[in-house]
């Protein structure tokens, strides 16, 4: 498999105004089993205890999530599949509840459930049960401390035995050069590069990672952007559109808008968008 993952990421991209998400919520990542780090971002678990409903917004990364869930004791506990979204999510919260998410490297799902591609669940939100009919959620859920959580994710990700897939090897090597090369703005050098054609790249990121190449550039973009939008005081959309490989910054502000509803001039450092 590529090179493992470092360990969790430790920044908020994506997330918007993380410190106000944090305010409300005990958020963490943890790091999975060995085995599975080729293959994982990382785990995230969260816990609210809400007065008041809250509204967290999220600029989803390309990757697909699994996610055990229990609110309130109102439902049983579930298993969802959130595939790669297109959008900004907005998820509300109430009341009191727990969620275990497992975040997959892009291109690190398939292997999990190779019958499927994984622009199947591209933009859907889907019930997990027909993808992963042995599992069980309250074994994850019920433990209070994280540890045995994180024990439990592994074992039921470990259970589901994936194997070395060379493919899903180079289409997680590829979006790892997309997000940390930001010289990399062209889907045809990309292709270049690991001796593919452009119809044959378009084809492997459809089927192992969800979105095409040229979505992903412009995702880890907008990831930048908003992160520049929210901690600093000013910014200079210009030179950062430059710095981005936009033409203009026109069309950055216009690609940060139809991602987040909102332009960057609405997303003031420290602002809530809820």
């Amino acid at each position: 498999m590529s090179a493992q993952n470092p360990g969790p990421r430790r920044d908020t991209r994506g997330i918007v105004d993380a410190a106000d998400l944090f305010a409300h919520v005990r958020f963490r990542r943890h790091e999975p089993a060995p085995a599975l780090r080729p293959y994982l971002e990382h785990y995230w678990l969260i816990d609210w205890d809400l007065a008041e409903p809250y509204a967290s917004h999220v600029v989803p990364h390309p990757s697909v999530n699994l996610v055990f869930q229990r609110y309130d004791d109102s439902r049983p506990d579930f298993l969802e599949l959130s595939g790669v979204g297109l959008a900004l999510a907005t998820r509300k919260l109430s009341g009191r509840g727990r969620v275990c998410g497992i975040q997959f490297r892009p291109g690190g799902f398939r292997p999990f459930a190779p019958g499927y591609a994984v622009s199947t669940w591209t933009d859907r939100v889907v019930a997990a049960d027909p993808v992963f009919p042995h599992a069980d959620p309250a074994a994850v859920l019920s433990p209070e401390r994280d540890e045995d959580r994180v024990a439990a994710l592994d074992a039921f990700l470990l259970a589901l035995d994936p194997r070395p897939d060379p493919q899903a090897e180079l289409a997680m090597e590829l979006v790892d050069r997309v997000r940390h090369d930001r010289t990399l703005r062209r889907v045809d050098v990309l292709a270049r590069e690991a001796g593919l054609s452009a119809r044959s790249l378009q084809r492997l990121f459809a089927a192992w990672v969800g979105v095409g190449p040229k979505w992903v550039v412009l995702r880890y973009r907008i990831h930048e952007a908003l992160e520049h939008a929210e901690s600093a005081e000013s910014v200079d959309w210009a030179l950062l559109a430059a710095d981005l490989g936009y033409a203009d910054q026109a069309h950055l502000v216009r690609d940060f808008t139809a991602t987040l509803g909102v332009p960057p001039s609405a997303l003031r450092a420290g602002a809530s968008r809820a």
